[in-house]
């Protein structure tokens, strides 16, 4: 019997020959505790080869290794265990879809029900996957090896889903003694185009093909490939195929995802204090002002409205009639020339911005706030009103954020409404609550950590 030595690439993982898989028939109905590796010796004595792969259902190692919950046998509450038991399971929650959760289970493997399965065993039993599929691949494949003097590999399997496509397959959850990743880097194509980046999940492959003849219903959980022998090897296990999180492109379902998205954006909403000069995507600003439109507002109201000013010259005129006003306005407050200086700076922001939008209040018959003879209910329709209009920036801003972009809002006290309209020929029921300036932030802004309350949330 010879060790399994390490396999030399980056030649091709295919067979130069015939691929053979069949099933181990005969075994018994494993229980914790049963000697695994002694059934399976008797069961392949004198039919198993150098340079075979055994393939086992993880079912068998679960039963074996006692990964076996006690469930209540009534159909609602077994299903409420086994529902426990997958949470107790996951690590992470990457997706729900009706009663489905798909999480990440503490092998750091991604599937449904965190591999939890109520198939194949007793009434009130549900299975967890081993606790160490690789060690368990590993400890059979020594067994095996030391028992029947040869030279095979092991792959341990449960039945997963797959993005993007219908149906279920096996795969390879652990492995021993077999290539389980094949890296064509380096290689060369009959065309000879270098192969850079291709990888093989050979151990996906094999739990795939021995698939085909263990079955589901047959009580067959174990079956041998043949004809790999080239692939026998020391090589990365079946859980070093886990793709880690940072570099998975689709680590969350839609829903979560989004969710996420819309709790970062609230952190990652910062007033920018310069900009990229890359040009900003339309769309991305169209939509963002959608979004700023879902602010809720009064009953039968649309009292918010965005004007986006594209045309450089009425822009630099609004820009223009604004800083002079500003500068009348902090000259007339005692400020210095040095002091105003400083604090209109941020018009400079505002002129070198690929972007700006600038946010109104209606009244009257378009759709905002109504006239009342009284002055408390039309402090209160003020009042109301004002509040649709924050939301409406707020949803703007964040919306901003969601789509990478940065943003400044410079208030309604600068952008006067006198000469708001004035310059913007607008009707005397637009009130401007500022303007937002819109680019790629030269500089990515900083964190701004876990958001919550603070001092300033009064509960009583």
């Amino acid at each position: 019997m010879s060790e399994p030595t390490e396999h030399s690439g980056p030649g091709d993982h295919a067979a130069t020959g015939t691929v053979t898989a069949w099933g181990v028939t005969g075994l018994p109905e494993f229980r914790p505790g049963d000697d695994l590796t002694a059934a399976l010796a008797g069961a392949l004595d004198g039919s198993l080869a150098d340079g075979d792969v055994v393939v086992v259902t993880s079912k068998v190692l679960s039963k074996v290794e006692g990964r076996l919950v006690t469930v209540p046998r009534d159909p609602e509450e077994r299903d409420a265990a086994r529902r426990a038991a997958i949470d107790e399971e996951t690590v992470r929650l990457i997706a729900t879809k009706g009663r489905t959760k798909i999480v990440t289970n503490r092998l750091g493997i991604v599937q449904a029900a965190a591999g939890v399965d109520g198939s194949n065993v007793a009434g009130d039993e549900v299975a967890l996957l081993p606790e160490d599929p690789d060690g368990s691949a590993e400890t059979l494949r020594a067994g095996l090896s030391a028992a029947l003097g040869v030279r095979v590999a092991v792959v341990v399997t449960d039945t997963m889903g797959r993005c993007w496509r219908i149906g279920q397959t096996d795969a390879a959850i652990g492995s021993a003694g077999l290539v389980a990743l094949h890296g064509y880097g380096g290689a060369v194509d009959a065309q000879g185009n270098e192969l850079i980046v291709t990888e093989v999940a050979v151990a996906d492959e094999v739990a795939a093909a021995a698939d085909l003849v263990k079955g589901k219903l047959g009580g067959v959980p174990v079956a041998v490939v043949r004809g790999l022998r080239h692939l026998i090897g020391a090589g990365r296990s079946a859980g070093e195929l886990v793709r880690p999180v940072e570099e998975d492109l689709f680590w969350l379902g839609t829903a979560e995802a989004l969710a996420r998205g819309a709790q970062e954006a609230v952190g990652s909403r910062r007033s920018v204090r310069s900009f990229a000069d890359d040009a900003v995507d339309p769309d991305a600003v169209r939509r963002a002002v959608a979004a700023g439109l879902t602010a809720p507002a009064p009953h039968h109201s649309r009292p918010v409205r965005f004007l986006w000013l594209r045309d450089a010259a009425r822009r630099a005129a609004l820009l223009d009639a604004m800083e002079e006003a500003w500068r009348a306005d902090l000259g007339g407050d005692g400020f210095s020339a040095e002091q105003i200086a400083r604090r209109t700076a941020r018009g400079d922001l505002l002129r070198r911005a690929p972007e700006l939008v600038l946010p109104f209040l209606v009244r009257g018959d378009e759709g905002g706030a109504h006239d009342y003879p009284d002055e408390r209910r039309a402090d209160c329709e003020r009042s109301m009103f004002t509040v649709a209009g924050g939301a409406a920036v707020q949803g703007l801003l964040v919306a901003l954020a969601a789509e990478g972009l940065g943003s400044c809002w410079v208030g309604s006290t600068i952008f006067a409404a006198d000469i708001t309209r004035s310059v913007l020929a607008l009707p005397g029921s637009w009130e401007p609550l500022g303007a937002v300036a819109v680019g790629h932030p030269a500089e990515p802004p900083a964190a701004r950590g876990e958001t919550g309350p603070d001092d300033r949330l009064v509960e009583r």
